[in-house]
């Protein structure tokens, strides 16, 4: 394991997230300057300034610690070693703004993130896109937090997008041959036929990541429903599908038809495999018309709106400001479009309490939040893609059983499935299944039984790992999770990263031949 090599690109990395935060300082610096701040947003642009200086000091140490080292190949194992300590580790990072204006009473003595725990859980959901957060309870609103604060906040779910290990081999060039592996294991996305060279490749992604974000922006802003810096901060939510907002009551505390229809569209788009974009941009139309996955992507979020739509039509809608709605049939239709939207692509964006809603209503959005968007979005879950697989295989086998001398390839598509996709789909399915039930089990025993039911416990679990956000009951799309024990936010912390990396990058990190070399 050529570990100081590592520590060098790791070294790097950090010095990139340092000045993307230097980019919310700056934003920071001139409202006040400007005399559009108090008090709290001067010590916001300390606390990020101190945390710019502290990652570029650690960064440029680590740099200069590998720089002799003679060897500049990075293989499979220094690739995912990198991936995981810059998850692991580049969230204290990120969290560390959060926790210095805290500290120096910015949100006063009782504000919960004076707990570094708490700070490093809400950079985790930032990074990894989950949308989870501890912030919305009385004296903890997230609209009390400084503007600089709320900009990094949210430009951590932009960077944890396509992946800000991505963004490090598209912009720096000393990766070198191991810039593809370290894509690879960053980024499941099929590079084929997209660009030979993987620098290349993660240039196209970010520059169409880039263009759909800003044009999100302008038609959220279009909306007037909110201004430049909040569409700036929902469109980096939007895109990443993350869900992190600046509005206690996410989107559905602006109670705008046309803001709801301009995120869900956005995020029906960043729930879709991004190299389909390319295509589309090469004039390539056919090719993403004839993907399956895209097909059945499609087809999950229309029948699911429309049995959801049915099954809520005629009661009462709570929307996330306390509101009750009749829910008629537009009605019906524009709160099941949205949360089935934003339950699926993992964005957990709320507009109404689902939680309210009958139990086929709630158990399908469980089912999509599992399910996830397409391989190669920014969307967490199983992927859409092994979903389809893993019914295509029960599929097979129950035909194997009334026909067992029927010898027929499994297909998606024109592609045939071999056995070791087969297998690898199918194991991720149960990984992901024990993951969730390792983590509910851990909860549970961590919270008071009178604070944490299975449901919360279960739901807390899933949607961490999914990277979703809200849950159900005490985690439900109108509550938070500060109100968990620090035990707890580490064990949900670490399921995020889990699921952001698709599990095998860190749980490698869990075998002996992974540092023997063996």
């Amino acid at each position: 394991m050529n570990y100081l090599y590592v520590l060098r690109q790791f070294g790097l990395l950090l010095a990139v997230m340092s000045l993307a935060m230097a980019a919310s300082l700056a934003y920071e610096a001139l409202s006040f300057l400007s005399g559009g701040g108090g008090p709290g947003e001067a010590l916001a642009a300390r606390s990020l300034g101190i945390a710019v200086v502290l990652g570029l000091a650690v960064g440029g140490g680590l740099y200069l610690a590998g720089a002799k080292e003679k060897d500049k190949s990075m293989a499979r194992r220094e690739a995912l070693l990198l991936v995981a300590i810059s998850w692991l580790i580049g969230a204290a990072l990120a969290a560390l703004p959060f926790w210095l204006w805290a500290r120096a009473d910015g949100g006063g003595e009782t504000h919960i993130f004076r707990s570094f725990t708490a700070c490093y859980f809400e950079a985790m959901s930032g990074l990894t896109t989950t949308g989870a957060t501890v912030l919305g309870s009385e004296g903890q609103r997230i609209g009390d937090l400084p503007n600089g604060l709320l900009l990094w906040r949210s430009l951590t779910h932009w960077l944890g997008g396509l992946g800000i290990v991505v963004l490090f081999v598209a912009v720096l060039p000393s990766t070198g041959t191991g810039g593809k592996k370290l894509f690879q294991a960053e980024s499941t996305a099929d590079q084929g036929g997209v660009r030979p060279r993987v620098r290349e490749t993660a240039r196209v992604l970010w520059l169409i990541y880039l263009g759909l974000t800003l044009a999100c922006i302008v038609l959220m802003r279009a909306t007037g429903a909110v201004n430049w810096f909040e569409a700036l901060n929902h469109a980096f939510s939007v895109m990443s599908t993350g869900g992190l907002s600046t509005n206690d009551a996410s989107i559905g505390g602006y109670d705008s038809v046309s803001l709801d229809l301009v995120t869900t569209l956005f995020m029906f788009i960043a729930g879709v495999n991004f190299v389909l974009f390319f295509h589309m941009v090469q004039g390539r139309w056919s090719i993403a018309w004839k993907d399956v996955e895209l097909r059945v992507y499609l087809v999950l979020k229309l029948a699911v709106t429309a049995l959801i739509a049915v099954n809520i039509m005629g009661g009462s809608i709570v929307t996330t400001t306390g509101r009750v709605i009749e829910a008629g049939l537009f009605q019906s239709i524009r709160f099941a479009s949205f949360q089935t939207m934003s339950m699926q692509t993992g964005t957990g964006f709320g507009t109404a309490d689902y939680d309210l809603w009958p139990e086929l209503s709630v158990g399908l959005l469980i089912g999509l939040m599992f399910i996830g968007g397409c391989a190669g979005s920014t969307a967490g879950g199983l992927k859409v893609i092994r979903f389809w697989i893993v019914i295509k295989v029960i599929y097979q086998a129950l035909e194997r059983a009334f026909r067992p001398n029927v010898v027929r390839p499994l297909k998606v598509g024109k592609s045939v499935i071999d056995d070791e996709l087969k297998l690898s789909s199918l194991t991720y399915l149960i990984v992901m299944g024990l993951l969730t039930g390792l983590g509910c089990f851990a909860v549970q025993l961590i919270e008071p039984s009178e604070l944490c039911n299975f449901q919360t416990a279960f739901t807390a679990s899933l949607s961490t790992l999914c990277n979703v956000g809200p849950g159900l009951h005490g985690v439900g799309p109108t509550q938070n999770y500060g109100w968990m024990h620090p035990a707890s936010l580490w064990v949900l912390s670490l399921l995020m990263a889990l699921g952001r990396l698709e599990v095998y990058a860190l749980l490698v990190l869990l075998a002996p031949r992974f540092w023997r070399g063996d």
